[in-house]
């Protein structure tokens, strides 16, 4: 039988459900943003694994998330038209001029854009604008959390690999 005060230190408990989404999603949202703290330029894009999965570019992808749902798919504009590219995998892509100072700052902004996006919206509300057709906001809540979480999952190992000198 769960006792009632087990989370009682946790701020989030207290709160309406869809602050406590919104808690948990900013909480991985700056978790893999300070994974690139202390980090020079070249650790932040080395490639430990085969697949294009670096530190920056997981935050650069998350920002790519952020824009697909809560831009595409609150407001159905395309991809193009948010100036994203089509698909998840091109957005670990990174340029030359991309650096931990940029990527960070365009996640942050993805980040506000999404928090006011989805400001008036309900839980139950439907969002029209995802390739899946119409989804309730708290489906994307769950189901941007549950990237955010693999993500910080892959940017501790990266990390802990990249630091481990």
């Amino acid at each position: 039988m769960p006792h009632s005060s087990a989370h009682s230190s946790d701020p989030a408990v207290a709160l309406a459900p869809k602050a406590q989404f919104e808690a948990f999603l900013d909480e991985h949202r700056a978790a893999l943003d300070a994974s690139l703290d202390g980090l020079t330029e070249e650790q932040a894009r080395l490639r430990l694994v085969p697949s294009k999965t670096t530190l920056l570019g997981l935050v650069k992808h998350a920002t790519f998330v952020e824009k697909v749902w809560f831009d595409e798919a609150v407001t159905g504009r395309s991809r193009g038209e948010i100036g994203i590219p089509a698909s998840p995998d091109r957005s670990f892509d990174l340029r030359p001029d991309d650096t931990i100072d940029s990527v960070r700052r365009a996640h942050r902004e993805a980040c506000e854009a999404s928090r006011r996006a989805v400001a008036s919206v309900g839980l139950d509300d439907l969002l029209p604008g995802n390739r899946r057709g119409p989804l309730p906001l708290r489906w994307v809540y769950l189901h941007v959390l549950r990237e955010l979480a693999q993500h910080c999952g892959h940017a501790d190992i990266l990390r802990e690999q990249t630091l481990r000198d």
